[in-house]
């Protein structure tokens, strides 16, 4: 055997197993860590309101023609010091809830919980009191929602390779909810809300099409040889034996484009092809995904991820429709009456996607991320439009900002992403992290997130965009 691959990663199988054969948390857990998560954001940002003009908070910008402002150096240490709070603020608590605090997520849910709704109705009534009426675009939700979505996926991916991360929150392998298993679900959802297609754009362009997909390509062929070269650790259960997260991206995104249709009529499409799927999926194709046979054809070796593409497919056309009402069609304007009535089919769509869950998940096929089924797709629908509940009761602060932290993370959204995942393999190759202490497992992971908190924020506060695609 080659020397180098036993010294790159002497671990790897161990590695491998134990993040294999696991069943998952429940589903009243994973709602509450989708409601605490989100409210941390939302305190913070009802704390910064008070120092908007103050020397604290650097003023960004919210309307697309100010994407590209940033902090002038004039601003810069206020800036610097603005990141760093949202960091104690926000990025701390989700990792040490997700880690060493772990067993008392019900108990700080409840807790920040009670302590949002009584801000709420302090504000609300204050508001009433004043005859002030205030509502942010939904726009500004999504895109504190989007960047949540990658936070929580990157503290994550590496705090799941040490012992501290429990291992009922990383991804099940056949059937369950694990925390861990929303995170490709979410990043879907979240491009199809304020995808093109979303905003009506449908017009076919062949060259724009392979601009977009190019990236993922070359992202997902670079993954493979990456980890293929070092013998990184690759749970194959998760995809198959080639397949990645970047490839499924791709695919959503191509056949998109080949069957252009009308975001009006995408979400009866996209239901046709879950309910398809799933009626493929009880007929036999269940139990041949879930086999750990494989044949040396590609399809065979690759099952799990060939075939989950069309109920990611399914979940992307849902999206767009969803994004299309409520976020892009005449009723989304900035007026308040029309922004009230966006949030009140949120919380209702919130509502309704859980019980849909609950009822699939007992009578049709248990959840389960690995074929990308119908209860798993209502699932990714509940918890994301959970979070997006929650976010939206920044409106009851007029004149809401994102928090800095928001903002550098949304403008290199896939970059921030892609540094997680080097520091991840970096800290997996340098380290035993299956042996590390709690303490030594605690300080790699602060040290990780506030490095790649800081390096996000300067990159955005020097103008750079990695949005290439």
């Amino acid at each position: 055997m080659d020397p180098l691959r036993q010294t790159l990663n002497p671990n790897k199988r161990l590695k491998e197993e134990f993040v294999s054969n696991l069943t998952g948390s429940s589903m009243l857990e994973i709602a509450a860590l989708s409601a605490i998560i989100p409210a941390l954001v939302i305190l913070r940002q009802w704390s910064s309101f008070a120092r908007v003009n103050g020397k604290f908070n650097v003023e960004v910008a919210t309307s697309k023609k100010d994407d590209d402002k940033v902090p002038s150096r004039r601003d810069f240490r206020s800036y610097a010091i603005s990141l760093v709070v949202d960091y104690f603020f926000v990025v701390l608590p989700v990792l040490l809830i997700l880690t060493v605090l772990a067993d008392w997520a019900y108990i700080f849910t409840v807790l920040i919980i009670l302590l949002l709704l009584c801000i709420s109705a302090k504000r609300s009534s204050y508001l009433c009191f004043k005859g002030e009426q205030h509502s942010s675009s939904p726009r500004t939700t999504i895109s504190s929602y989007r960047v949540l979505v990658v936070i929580t996926t990157c503290l994550s991916i590496l705090a799941v390779d040490f012992k501290i991360f429990p291992r009922r929150y990383a991804k099940t392998e056949t059937y369950g909810t694990g925390l861990m298993d929303l995170g490709v679900g979410s990043f879907v959802m979240a491009n199809a809300l304020v995808s093109r297609k979303a905003r009506n754009s449908i017009s076919v362009n062949w060259k724009a099409t392979l601009k977009s997909i190019s990236p993922l390509l070359f992202l997902g062929f670079g993954r493979l040889i990456t980890t293929t070269g070092v013998d990184y650790q690759v749970h194959v259960g998760e995809y198959g034996v080639h397949w990645n997260f970047f490839f499924t991206l791709a695919a959503v995104s191509l056949l998109t484009s080949i069957f252009n249709i009308h975001p009006e009529y995408c979400g009866f499409f996209g239901l046709l092809v879950l309910v398809g799927y799933q009626v493929c999926l009880l007929c036999g194709l269940n139990k041949y995904l879930i086999s750990h046979e494989r044949t040396a054809d590609i399809i065979s070796q690759n099952k799990e991820g060939l075939f989950s593409i069309f109920g990611y497919w399914g979940m992307y056309l849902v999206g767009v429709h969803l994004g299309y009402k409520i976020l892009f069609s005449n009723h989304s304007s900035k007026k308040v009456g029309s922004i009230q009535s966006a949030r009140a089919r949120v919380w209702i769509l919130a509502v309704l996607f859980w019980f849909l869950t609950i009822i699939l998940d007992k009578y049709v096929e248990r959840v389960s991320r690995r074929m990308c089924n119908l209860s798993f797709v209502m699932l990714v629908f509940a918890q994301n439009f959970q979070v997006l509940s929650v976010l939206m009761l920044s409106d009851l602060v007029p004149g809401q900002k994102p928090l800095a932290l928001e903002e550098a993370f949304n403008q290199n959204l896939l970059g921030s992403f892609l540094l997680a995942n080097v520091l991840t393999g970096l800290v997996n190759l340098s380290m035993d992290t299956l042996s590390a202490s709690s303490v030594t497992a605690v300080g790699v992971l602060l040290g990780y997130s506030f490095v790649l908190s800081a390096v996000t924020g300067l990159v955005w506060s020097c103008g750079i965009k990695l949005k290439f695609w």
